[in-house]
């Protein structure tokens, strides 16, 4: 979701207007995916890197998180939409820890959609943390070395029991992964648009899909179109 500070330079806003402006396009995606019968929606809301970002801008970012749960995880409840937080939370604040808990668990039985926040994120130290899990159980006598395939590297990852991608949207004209489900997107389709994150909507989200469904996907093998 790239290029809320871009957005807010161009309007001679402060940063934290085009932050404000990225939760707003965050429901409106979310309103979109109902509509459109999307059954995953995987949004990378902070990544690991961005605790390098000023301390002022990460405090106001924690409390868009803060705010976002309080004030719309009943709506997400009542639009029967389950929410999966993906990420380390070894050094979050406690509050934070606890109201992810309590979201999750309210919303745990929905099933409309599946929202999943990667919140605290990064893709190489989650190959990292499912890399020491499978290492302790090996050592532990609890996992045989010859029973490390793809399958269960996957259920080490934060992301276990979720599919895979289908489609990456990104934003802002960015075309890299910038660290972000580096496992799971080895046969996801991209598609890059040029519009801000504040500016995303039901059409943006619609054309990048009409995009997907015209892309040949061939999984190494033969043809298939993307349905």
């Amino acid at each position: 979701m790239d290029g809320n500070g871009r957005w807010a330079h161009q309007r001679s806003l402060p940063r934290s207007a085009g932050h404000k402006q990225g939760v707003e396009a965050v429901r409106r995606a979310v309103r979109a995916a109902l509509e459109l019968g999307i059954e995953y929606l995987t949004i990378y809301s902070f990544s690991s890197e961005n605790w390098s970002r000023p301390p002022g801008e990460v405090n106001y970012l924690l409390d868009l998180l803060r705010r976002f749960i309080r004030q719309d995880v009943v709506d997400l409840h009542a639009a029967d939409v389950r929410v999966k937080v993906v990420g380390d939370r070894t050094s979050l604040s406690a509050d934070i820890v606890t109201m992810l808990d309590e979201c999750e668990h309210l919303t745990r039985n929905n099933k409309s959609l599946n929202l999943v926040v990667a919140f605290n994120y990064g893709g190489r130290q989650e190959l990292v943390h499912a890399a020491q899990q499978m290492a302790a159980q090996v050592s532990a006598g609890q996992l045989a070395l010859d029973d490390i395939d793809p399958d269960e590297f996957t259920r080490h990852l934060y992301t276990s029991g979720t599919p895979d991608p289908d489609l990456l949207i990104r934003t802002s004209g960015e075309k890299r992964i910038s660290n972000f489900l580096l496992w799971q997107l080895a046969y996801a389709e991209f598609v890059f648009i040029e519009e801000h994150w504040p500016d995303f909507n039901q059409e943006s989200f619609e054309r990048a899909i009409d995009e997907y469904v015209g892309r040949e996907r061939r999984f190494g093998g033969l043809t298939a179109k993307a349905v």
